[in-house]
């Protein structure tokens, strides 16, 4: 029998709020590997929006309640998060809120190094290569867009191409550009719509030239962005989290 392992997910405001099938799949894909999965409901949003808009002591407050949530513990148990964006906030903003404060700022460095977005801990903590649930009803070309958190805040990149790449009936395209940002950046989006919008026009182009059904990601928010610039085009390509891809089901919209 394989270890069981325990985690605590973190949800992310998102999937709580819009895409409850994804924190779903986490789930299924987490269980499927020996993995004890904890959800504590008084968990909340990592305050990542009022951080990057500048509102520090709101920012900080949420930190705290964070920290009373998933770090109520001598020994943590890892945090998963299904989103780069949360999980970078959770290892590089908690620190840098909780600088001047020596008690909370060891908790959050400890809890910091034990945060993981959902594809690193299942590739670089289980050492999982390929996923048990990998019959997916998806088939062809997906491309993967590597969200700018994930890939420059947490060096996360190799993991989620690996876990694509383990799914049967399934062709990993690269997009042009990749790595170029989607446009969304959070509060970024809404600010500077106009420029956002821009920025997206780039990256629906570039999917059009891959070739690609699918778009995979680790961030709804990238995700969702995406996909609303290409139903406004009328694209029939859909963008679905890799949770949906590595659970085999995964339930895509048109």
């Amino acid at each position: 029998m394989p270890e069981t392992r325990r985690v605590w997910l973190f949800a992310t405001c998102l999937v709580d709020s819009l895409f409850p099938e994804v924190g779903e799949a986490v789930l299924d894909v987490l269980e499927g590997q020996s993995v004890q999965v904890d959800f504590p409901f008084e968990q909340t949003c990592c305050g990542q929006p009022a951080y990057n808009a500048g509102f520090r002591d709101e920012a900080r407050a949420m930190a705290l309640r964070f920290l009373d949530v998933f770090a109520p513990e001598p020994e943590l148990a890892p945090v998963v998060c299904p989103s780069g964006s949360c999980a970078a906030m959770i290892r590089h903003g908690y620190p840098e809120l909780l600088r001047d404060r020596p008690e909370p700022l060891a908790r959050a460095r400890a809890l910091a190094g034990q945060t993981y977005e959902f594809s690193e801990y299942l590739v670089d903590i289980l050492g999982v290569t390929q996923v048990s649930l990998s019959e997916t009803n998806v088939s062809g070309a997906i491309a993967y867009h590597p969200s700018c958190h994930l890939l420059r805040g947490l060096k996360v990149d190799r993991q989620p191409r690996r876990l694509l790449a383990g799914l049967k009936g399934v062709t990993l395209v690269e997009l042009p550009e990749g790595h170029d940002c989607c446009g969304f950046g959070g509060l970024f989006a809404v600010k500077h719509a106009d420029v956002s919008g821009e920025i997206l026009k780039r990256k629906l182009e570039a999917v059009r030239q891959s070739g690609a059904r699918f778009v995979a990601g680790c961030d709804l928010s990238c995700l969702m962005h995406i996909e609303g610039g290409l139903r406004r085009a009328g694209s029939p390509v859909r963008c679905l989290h890799i949770a949906q891809l590595l659970m085999g089901e995964p339930r895509v919209h048109h």
